[in-house]
């Protein structure tokens, strides 16, 4: 007789277990933002970039803008020159205010092997293209007491060594009223007597520049030049002294660039951010890659922002 086996039933499902669910797909948020070692590698790009990109651009890129603004000057007021429009007071030949930036003027000083060009109006943005000429006083040459201010170690630091300079030293403004030869006649830091006033058509030159550590200055050094010869006639001045603004003042800061550096601010923010997300799509080398520059060039424009909140002489 001929047993047949029964195959074994199937095992009944036990109550409560479901079968095991697919993998959720990554949300919108985690595609999209990049995690947490990421996003702190952004913030220290973003630090790192602000640092090297002022670091830059007060010192060695802003020396060699420094000297691309004198040459483009130095054309700019040769033609003027030639052409007899150069500015000899507050108002152009069209009677409206001359332009701040505006080359008014030639600077030579043998002694120091300077030769600046000279702009109008003591803004940081202007002085960060080479020396200027505050607007609220007469022209080199003109009777009345003229100053110019030159930063001490930023963007070239033009008026870095006037304290190398000695009483009875001279030196030359050329302006578009002629070649005007000043004399020293003494060198000022605060607390200094300040000398006597000047007999009625006379000229004198003021240098101003920072007085102490380089990039920190905590003080101003004045240098006084006389003019020697008969003083020039003097231009139109509808600015007085006393109504020149804070931002061309000695020290002085420009709040006009608070605007352009927020703006600036963000798009090095959503550049670093994108550098993070690239970096984990791409890799890292290729996110370096194509961010540096980006990073770089952006890290440049907010340092020159930064530069005119610093005070005007550093």
């Amino acid at each position: 007789m001929t047993v047949t086996e029964t195959p074994p039933a199937p095992a009944a499902p036990t109550r409560g277990t479901a079968p095991a669910a697919p993998p959720a797909p990554p949300s919108g948020r985690s595609r999209l933002l990049p995690d947490r070692p990421q996003a702190i590698g952004a913030g220290l790009a973003i630090v790192a970039a602000l640092v090297l990109g002022l670091l830059l651009d007060l010192g060695p890129l802003g020396g060699l803008r420094h000297l691309r603004d004198h040459e483009t000057g130095y054309a700019e007021l040769r033609l003027t020159l030639a052409m007899g429009t150069t500015p000899v007071g507050q108002l152009d030949k069209d009677g409206r205010a001359v332009r701040l930036g505006t080359p008014v003027a030639l600077l030579e000083i043998p002694q120091l092997g300077l030769r600046e060009v000279i702009r109008e109006g003591t803004t940081g943005g202007v002085l960060a293209r080479g020396p200027g000429h505050r607007r609220d006083t007469p022209m080199p040459g003109q009777a009345g007491t003229s100053v110019l201010l030159g930063r001490q170690a930023g963007f070239g630091g033009p008026f870095g060594a006037l304290g190398n300079l000695r009483n009875g030293e001279t030196f030359t403004v050329s302006t578009g009223q002629g070649v005007q030869t000043f004399r020293v006649i003494g060198l000022r830091r605060a607390g200094d007597p300040v000398p006597p006033a000047l007999k009625a058509g006379a000229g004198r030159l003021v240098l101003v520049t920072g007085q102490g550590p380089r990039y920190a200055p905590s003080g101003l050094l004045l240098v006084d030049a006389d003019l020697v010869g008969e003083a020039v006639p003097a231009g139109a001045r509808p600015l007085r002294t006393g109504a020149l603004p804070a931002a061309e003042k000695a020290m002085g800061i420009e709040d006009a660039a608070w605007v352009p550096l927020v703006l600036w601010g963000e798009g090095l923010l959503l550049a670093a951010l994108a550098l993070a997300l690239a970096w984990s799509r791409w890799g890292r080398r290729q996110a370096w890659i194509v961010g540096v520059p980006v990073l770089t060039a952006l890290a440049l424009a907010v340092a020159d922002q930064v530069a005119r909140l610093l005070p005007n002489l550093i």
